[in-house]
């Protein structure tokens, strides 16, 4: 399953997902751990490993099949592959480290086979495969492991990625800034090996205290990130979009890149069966349609708690609104090492 070819530079970009964006505003998936809540899995889905959703890229491709089928027909333009824990300390915990790039690839073919099926949108834009990678449980700058082993680990990941079919790589979540230049510089180093250019996105995690959760704030994130040359920055996860507002504010007047989002819905409360998510399809179709006027975003969906019915009425609501120009202030704060000397 391997198109690795040393030999070869990476073209530019082997995507239209950028340009695309430059066109009009994108539209993402929501969450994929809801929707595998209703799929009624059994233990034997999981082959005994309780809670490796990445599993199913085997065991199960036609549920992963019919989510990635059930957001585009909401309305996505992009969907993330069920692959947030193909790294290292998640797979590791379950014992199967050595499948990383296995089950990259069968997680990214799975979404690739259904974009493929459905062809462009209606104005002619191409469906887009985001392969998803999550930020593991084990931090480097805690001590938890090294730079080196998480990086060669996400090599593997982004390799079986790109062989799958991806259009672009999600590096989401980011709670460590050493764990997001691990994960770039392991895309730049696959991207190298097979031979494919295709863009990277960072979504770093703000928690309700206002930092992610090592304590960096939104523009040490920026000024650390943006020099590493990802293509697009945003944000996900931890808090709605409420709690966002302001964070997004700061990388609409001073990122030079294009910014997204994707928030969960609302924050979580306890119901009985667990945290539930209050915000509604309307509510969060109404946030995000404000974020694109006010901030100018380029690509927005949702992350926990939200379903296909979110996205479509976030579809909706955000077809009607002119994005805000954007002028941005940059700011660089500190300095930034090398990416070569990683």
């Amino acid at each position: 399953m391997s198109f690795e070819n040393p030999g070869h530079r990476p073209s530019d970009f082997d995507t239209t997902f950028m340009s695309s964006m430059s066109r009009r505003v994108l539209i993402g998936d929501g969450a994929m751990g809801t929707m595998l809540q209703a799929a009624d899995l059994t233990l034997d889905d999981f082959l005994g490993l309780e809670g490796c959703n990445e599993i199913l890229n085997d065991t199960r491709p036609d549920v992963l099949e019919a989510i990635h089928r059930a957001y585009f027909e909401a309305g996505a333009d992009a969907v993330e592959t069920n692959t947030f824990g193909c790294n290292l300390s998640n797979l590791g915990d379950y014992d199967i480290a050595d499948r990383i790039r296995e089950l990259a690839y069968k997680g990214t073919a799975i979404a690739r086979g259904v974009a493929d099926e459905m062809g462009p949108s209606a104005d002619g834009t191409d469906r887009y495969v985001l392969g998803s990678i999550g930020p593991g449980t084990k931090l480097p700058s805690l001590g938890h492991t090294t730079f080196a082993v998480i990086r060669d680990a996400y090599i593997e990941c982004v390799i079986g990625m790109l062989e799958g079919g991806a259009d672009a790589v999600l590096i989401e979540t980011c709670q460590d800034l050493l764990q997001v230049k691990a994960a770039v510089v392991a895309a730049r180093r696959a991207m190298d090996r097979v031979g494919r250019r295709i863009p990277i996105i960072t979504h770093v995690t703000v928690e309700t205290t206002g930092t992610m959760l090592l304590g960096s704030e939104i523009g040490a994130a920026l000024a650390a990130i943006e020099p590493l040359g990802v293509d697009v920055i945003g944000l996900n996860c931890a808090t709605g979009p409420a709690e966002m507002s302001e964070h997004l504010r700061y990388l609409s007047k001073h990122a030079r890149l294009p910014v997204s989002v994707m928030p969960n819905a609302g924050l979580p409360v306890l119901g009985p069966n667990g945290a539930e998510y209050p915000l509604t399809p309307e509510e969060l179709a109404e946030a995000l349609a404000g974020f694109v006027g006010e901030f100018g975003l380029q690509f927005v969906g949702g992350c926990c708690g939200t379903t296909p019915e979110h996205i479509r009425q976030v579809a909706e609501a955000v077809a009607g609104v002119t994005p805000a120009s954007r002028r941005p202030e940059h700011v660089r704060a500190g300095v930034v090492e090398d990416l070569v000397a990683a």
